[in-house]
């Protein structure tokens, strides 16, 4: 089978397309045929391998294991264990490796693919959509409440937006220029230019800031967070460098600071949680979360979609399709539909 592998750390150009061995799926695994993948600042991380530091569980030389988390697909085979789905389903959720024409996933990371949802539309959701929905739930967001979302219009901030609304906040995007409409067009309440206006010294108050950027310190926020407020810091994904340590700096400072303050600042990672993934499938069949999908690319030409991630200012996602030249001669003769 074809898949994109990363022979060194480094620039998109590392990337390559190469034939490999097609997986076997273990008993609790599925073998899926991959129509669709996203990216993630987790794929940045691991081609950059930046933090350094970071090389010693990824690979000192070379990735260990290959590019691409979020996966849409049919399940082709199933493990002995596995019992909730069966080859021919339409499936969604998350893998190693999901940048292929196969991969293999835990039984209990995938969920089913709504009918009337697209693959591409479903590859963009997991891995950005279940920190939307977690982080939202560490701020423990509830109907009325004032939402402030920093970073709006990226892969999570997208979702957050939409998910937020639909949990009855008030919400607030923090964007640029170029993606103030579209931040508007999924539902946020209002939007705030960071290029033109400082959110923490806007004199509004909010019961939530949902920071995905971390670009101010704790104590900046906590001008503009309710009494009880608070900030939810989702990570440090996609910082290299120096900026690494200044937003690790500032989150760590931050959750110091909190520990004798009525505000407080929350520091979480997503889990993959399958009934979370079947809310999210939920969300997308009742139309109230849209995937905003940036670009589309080809597998195979990895290294469009990489540089699209690596300049840091995508709107949305990035999708990659599997090419239909691609897929398996089963495939083709099967005359499957995305």
């Amino acid at each position: 089978m074809k898949a994109i592998a990363c022979y060194r750390y480094g620039d998109p150009d590392a990337l390559r397309l190469e034939e490999v061995e097609k997986p076997t799926p273990k008993d609790n695994e599925i073998l899926i045929q991959v129509r669709a993948a996203s990216l993630n600042a987790y794929d940045w991380g691991l081609l950059r391998g930046r933090p350094r530091v970071l090389r010693l569980l990824l690979g000192l030389s070379r990735p260990k294991v290959r590019p691409g988390r979020d996966v849409a697909g049919r399940v082709e085979s199933v493990g002995r264990s596995v019992t909730q789905f069966k080859p021919g389903d339409e499936v969604f959720g998350l893998c190693h490796g999901s940048l292929a024409e196969y991969a293999c996933a835990s039984e209990l990371w995938l969920a089913a693919k709504p009918t009337s949802v697209s693959f591409e539309q479903a590859a963009a959701i997991p891995l950005a959509g279940l920190t939307a929905l977690q982080g939202l739930r560490a701020g423990r967001v509830q109907p009325g409440q004032r939402v402030l979302i920093n970073g709006a219009a990226g892969g999570v901030g997208t979702f957050a937006v939409q998910i937020a609304k639909s949990l009855g906040a008030d919400v607030t995007g923090v964007c640029s220029t170029q993606s103030v409409e579209i931040v508007r067009s999924i539902g946020a309440d209002r939007v705030v230019d960071y290029t033109r206006e400082d959110f923490t010294r806007s004199g509004q108050r909010y019961d939530v800031i949902f920071d995905l950027v971390g670009n101010h310190a704790f104590s900046a926020c906590r001008r503009i967070l309710s009494p009880q407020g608070i900030l939810v810091a989702a990570g440090i994904g996609g910082a290299d460098g120096r900026a690494f340590w200044a937003k690790l700096g500032r989150m760590l400072a931050g959750m110091l600071t909190s520990r004798f303050a009525s505000q407080r600042m929350v520091f979480f990672m997503a889990r993959v949680r399958q009934e979370d993934l079947v809310t999210l499938g939920g969300l997308l069949e009742s139309r109230k979360v849209t995937p905003v999908i940036d670009s589309r690319h080809r597998s195979s030409d990895p290294s469009e979609a990489f540089r699209r991630l690596a300049g840091g200012h995508a709107r949305g996602k990035i999708v990659v399709t599997v090419e239909q030249t691609l897929q398996s001669k089963q495939s083709k003769e099967g005359g499957e539909q995305s």
